[in-house]
């Protein structure tokens, strides 16, 4: 996927949010670090194009680190470095999307979930992604919104690039 192509996946991933909660009325947008961060921060710029001169109110948005939810964090080689999380708003009763560039086994989602969960209780969570790694789940998650759906090998990584940490804009699909 090119830098085009991931644009137009970002703002069609926008526009189905906002189709399936009937407007941006209590939804919320959690980026998971990191890509999932500048990914969420996207959606949040096409959904204020979308909405907007209609609509008013804006879009919430947080920022979740989930090394410390995570299950592997005590057999990990190296340790993973903490993040910043910021979710300066009650998510109590909202309509959370989590944001995330890749799906792959569904570990990292329950681990968010983890998190989202001592924070409050939401109205619900739906999960954006740009890939879906297809046939590796080893944890019943499904996406609500997916930019491609894409069936890998084990052996095979798949690597979303943002601007903002890599330098350039595409979706990679490396073998081992």
């Amino acid at each position: 996927m090119n830098k085009e192509a991931l644009a137009r996946t970002i703002k069609r991933l926008a526009h189905e949010i906002i189709e399936k909660n009937s407007g941006i009325k209590d939804v919320a947008i959690i980026g998971i670090q990191t890509r999932g961060v500048n990914i969420g921060r996207r959606i949040i710029k096409e959904i204020r194009a979308a909405a907007r001169p209609r609509i008013k109110q804006d879009v919430p948005f947080g920022i979740m680190d989930i090394a410390l939810y995570r299950d592997d964090i005590n057999t990990r080689a190296n340790p993973t470095a903490l993040k910043e999380t910021d979710i300066p708003f009650d998510i109590t009763g909202k309509k959370i999307v989590l944001v995330d560039d890749v799906l792959y086994t569904g570990r990292s989602t329950r681990a968010a979930l983890d998190g989202l969960m001592d924070m409050g209780r939401p109205q619900s969570i739906q999960l954006a992604v740009i890939i879906d790694r297809e046939g590796h789940r080893e944890l019943p998650i499904k996406a609500d919104f997916v930019g491609m759906t894409y069936p890998t090998e084990l052996k095979d990584n798949v690597v979303v690039e943002c601007m903002e940490t890599d330098g350039r804009e595409q979706v990679v699909l490396t073998t081992k």
